[in-house]
């Protein structure tokens, strides 16, 4: 078995953070995830898609973001249980909770934090008819690697962030860029919808709105969208790749079951350290609700700070937390 002071179930951004700040307070943490490498949907889903929001970095690609914090979090040497879903908590005599996996790895801490993100997730998939059929020939439902689209026509779908930034992006890689929106206001970032707006202005980028894909053609390989748009009936777009950007479609899993108290599909938080309903469970990042929440990487990194304080402050009901600044003495200090 497994023994440490924070189990943190998630290793995308927000719980790599975690362990930084968590070693400061000399709390040794171990991480378990689903997924077969630490990063989370950055590494898996959109390692190459930039990330603006983060301070000190005017861009920065999400993959490189993950390769910063597993440097920054080194010092701290934390544990890794890759590749298992975790499946059960018990809470045992002496307080401390102890975690199965899947694959029957146990690890035991006083405190968990969940991280998980979205929890387990898929992408939402218009309804079009024979959308399977071109999946992985021609329609993709995330961009891992934005190579894949040099020099080919690409049309996207969709009026939230991903599709805006993408969109953004890959405008000075594909060599045809269309954006396809059911409406005409979007729910992304207003800068990134200005940025939008001046590449369909200015002719680099074709911005279709009030309208849907509603067909796909190609013999094994896409080669056209059907596109119906409001008050102008039907057109067929030759394209090389569809991508409906939609977002996921969250579902916390075995979490479920845990006796937390969910809101929609999100754990319910105390926002002053982000408890839980259960003593000794935390839940920061995406996958936690409160008045007031943002689904930001960097509120995320923010309620992992404040988590640890109140997570030392459980451990150790005695002690007084030391807080020190890093700029006084750097991490070898502490």
């Amino acid at each position: 078995m497994i023994q440490t002071d924070i189990l943190i179930i998630g290793a995308g951004p927000v719980g790599l953070f975690t362990v930084f700040e968590a070693g400061l307070l000399k709390l040794r943490c171990h991480l378990v995830d689903t997924l077969a490498q630490p990063g989370g949907q950055c590494s898996e889903i959109y390692p190459k898609k930039p990330i603006y929001d983060i301070p000190g970095f005017p861009s920065i690609l999400a993959g490189k973001l993950i390769d910063n914090l597993m440097e920054q979090i080194a010092p701290f040497k934390p544990g890794f249980t890759l590749g298992e879903r975790a499946e059960e908590i018990e809470k045992h005599a002496d307080g401390q909770f102890v975690l199965t996996t899947n694959k029957g790895t146990t690890i035991k801490a006083p405190v968990i934090a969940i991280a998980g993100g979205l929890g387990c997730f898929e992408p939402r998939k218009p309804p079009i008819e024979n959308l399977a059929r071109f999946e992985d020939k021609g329609v993709e439902y995330i961009i891992k690697d934005p190579e894949l689209y040099r020099d080919k026509k690409v049309i996207l779908a969709g009026g939230g962030d991903s599709a805006l930034d993408w969109t953004v992006f890959l405008a000075d890689v594909a060599r045809e860029v269309t954006l396809l929106h059911r409406r005409t206001q979007f729910r992304g970032a207003p800068d990134s919808v200005e940025k939008v707006m001046e590449l369909a202005g200015s002719g680099k980028i074709k911005l279709i709105t009030e309208a849907q894909a509603v067909g796909l053609e190609g013999n094994g390989k896409l080669t056209d969208v059907v596109i119906k748009q409001k008050d102008l009936g039907q057109v067929v777009k030759a394209t090389d790749h569809f991508v409906p950007l939609f977002g996921l479609s969250p579902k916390l899993g075995p979490i479920a079951d845990w006796g937390l108290s969910i809101n929609k599909n999100a754990i319910e938080v105390d926002p002053s350290d982000y408890r839980t309903n259960i003593p000794g469970v935390y839940a920061i990042g995406d996958i936690n609700t409160y008045p007031g929440k943002l689904k930001l990487i960097l509120c995320g990194f923010h309620e992992g700070t404040l988590m640890v304080q109140s997570a030392f402050k459980h451990i150790y009901p005695s002690q007084k937390v030391s807080f020190k600044y890093t700029t006084v003495n750097g991490v070898n200090g502490f």
